[in-house]
């Protein structure tokens, strides 16, 4: 999936041999994450179960902080486009509660801290999840617009909706509740169209 927003791009989907051993790794990691969990995940590990060499993984992604960000990358990228409710408010309001709930199980907080430490020289893990979470705010602004309704700007949305979501994600014990979502939202609406 590419992003049509500028400046953002996504990396390629490898294919052939490349796919196929990027397919046995990742599965391998959430199937030994699951069984045994994070802390106790090694490379060799990985490699055992996915039937490849510890090289292998090292030479592709360097190393387990790399291919736990790689994997949780993947299991964020969108499946689909965002739910239609009729509304940009509703579709707003139905991405930002169904996020902040997948983002705040366990689950989600682990996917988020593996993005966040790993470091990357090319594209970060993050900026590929931000990029995702931009094409999905975009599809909703796309989908007002084409009904006639003023929308703001992509960026807009990810500074006063996304960004406050993620901080109490990332910085807080408790996630966003209703209201604050609401609020961010309303932030968000209020902004000058693009």
């Amino acid at each position: 999936m590419a992003s049509s927003i500028p400046g953002n791009r996504t990396a390629p989907r490898p294919g052939g041999r490349s796919a196929r051993v990027q397919e046995a790794v990742h599965r391998a990691t959430r199937e030994l994450t699951a069984e045994h969990g994070r802390e106790a995940l090694t490379v060799p590990m990985v490699a055992a179960r996915a039937g490849v060499t510890p090289s292998t993984i090292y030479r592709r992604w360097g190393d387990l902080a790399q291919l736990l960000a790689d994997v949780s990358v993947e299991r964020m990228r969108p499946e689909g486009e965002p739910a239609d409710t009729g509304s940009l408010r509703g579709d707003l309001l139905a991405w930002a509660e169904q996020y902040n709930e997948e983002m705040s199980s366990q689950p989600g907080r682990g996917m988020l801290r593996d993005v966040l430490s790993a470091q990357s020289p090319e594209e970060p893990p993050s900026c590929r999840c931000a990029s995702f979470v931009a094409m999905q705010i975009g599809v909703l602004l796309a989908r007002a617009q084409a009904r006639g309704v003023a929308a703001p700007p992509v960026e807009c949305v990810m500074d006063r909706l996304v960004a406050p979501l993620l901080f109490r994600l990332l910085f807080t014990a408790e996630p966003a509740g209703a209201q604050d979502i609401e609020g961010w939202i309303d932030a968000s609406l209020a902004a000058p169209s693009a």
